[in-house]
């Protein structure tokens, strides 16, 4: 098929995937349709696994290392304030509209066309192996988690997510902390207790004014902010506790741990973390598939939004059409020539990487 019509095709499979809701854990529809998308163009190789589907090219060889193209098909819900139905795909304008349009059906279906265009070709570098997840706005353990370790052994990936088709070769990490600060209960009209509300004002004003010691090249400084806050039953008496959500945006100069033991020695508040396991990521400046890009003008950048990147150990960029700030925002689109730049570039980075 030419790039073309690759492009008239993941335009149609993008305005069904629009039609059919996929919130993270409930994507069994879409999945469904991706498997059935795949198994019309030919794909004997098409695998499906719980709401993840994958399939390898033609002509796998398991001598090669293998190049993963992964990109998920869940959704958020939509946002207050659409005045479009998110779910019905509409066209205006050059630009596509509808729930889940930027992030990441665009990214999904040009990477499946460029599967599509190198499936049956021989004698690449690499093999190819297409994965299209689950719960990636979630991070979920039924999504790339699960399907890693299912398929064969990627060595290197390329995660379609709204980039305006610019490579993100690194990508801070993230931890969710639960901190409670503990004082004593008291009358409020007397001099009586402590007050837990002061104590975790304290810690957070040193969360606001503390800043790491090593920044990163591509990423900057580790970023804290407080997000939540809650304490008190009523308003003469001094509350006992107080507590408070910390967001922690990491970056490859410091692990996971690292940072909350930082965390730790500073705050006077008992910390629970929700996770570790969403770490910063980065692939290597001179890696071939950066290298690749650069030949073909791609600028290299540090993201600090998450994906399934935070999930997998191999090296990786995240590149797709789009532009992260659409994403999950009311009205959300994608323009249609951003689908079929994205088609192209992403064949002539491939060909680069798997054939010169």
């Amino acid at each position: 098929m030419t790039e073309k019509q690759l492009f008239r095709k993941a335009t149609g499979w993008l305005k069904d995937l629009i039609r059919t809701p996929s919130f993270s854990r409930q994507e069994d529809k879409t999945a469904a349709l991706l498997y059935r998308f795949l198994q019309a163009e030919g794909v004997g190789t098409a695998r499906l696994l719980q709401n993840n589907v994958w399939a390898v090219n033609k002509h796998f060889d398991p001598a090669k290392e293998t190049l993963m193209l992964n990109s998920h098909h869940d959704t958020v819900k939509p946002a207050s304030g659409y005045t479009l139905p998110p779910f019905e795909p509409r066209v205006k304008d050059g630009k596509l509209f509808g729930l889940g349009s930027n992030d990441a059906g665009g990214p999904l279906v040009s990477l499946l066309a460029t599967f599509l265009f190198f499936y049956h070709k021989p004698g690449l570098k690499y093999n190819l192996l297409l994965a299209c997840t689950a719960e990636e706005e979630v991070s979920g353990a039924n999504g790339i988690v699960a399907l890693m370790q299912e398929i064969p052994p990627p060595a290197v990936a390329i995660i379609g997510e709204p980039t305006q088709m610019q490579m993100a070769i690194a990508e801070k990490g993230l931890m969710v902390l639960e901190c409670t600060a503990h004082g004593k209960a008291g009358h409020a009209a007397r001099d009586e207790g402590e007050n837990a509300i002061y104590k975790a004002l304290q810690d957070i004003a040193w969360v606001q004014s503390y800043a790491f010691p090593r920044k990163s090249t591509l990423l900057g400084p580790v970023k804290m902010t407080a997000t939540v806050i809650r304490a008190g039953s009523q308003h003469n008496v001094v509350p006992d506790t107080c507590r408070f959500t910390l967001d922690v945006r990491t970056t490859d100069a410091y692990t996971n741990e690292e940072v909350l033991a930082i965390i730790k020695k500073h705050l006077n508040a008992t910390i629970s973390p929700k996770s570790l396991r969403l770490n910063p990521s980065a692939i290597a400046p001179d890696h071939p598939l950066v290298q690749a890009g650069r030949q073909l003008g791609l600028v290299a950048y540090g993201s600090p939004t998450l994906s399934d990147q935070s999930l997998i150990s191999i090296p990786s960029l995240k590149l797709g059409p789009g532009d992260s700030a659409r994403s999950h925002t009311p009205d959300e689109y994608i323009r249609l020539t951003e689908i079929e730049q994205g088609i192209t570039t992403y064949i002539q980075l491939i060909k680069k990487f798997c054939t010169d």
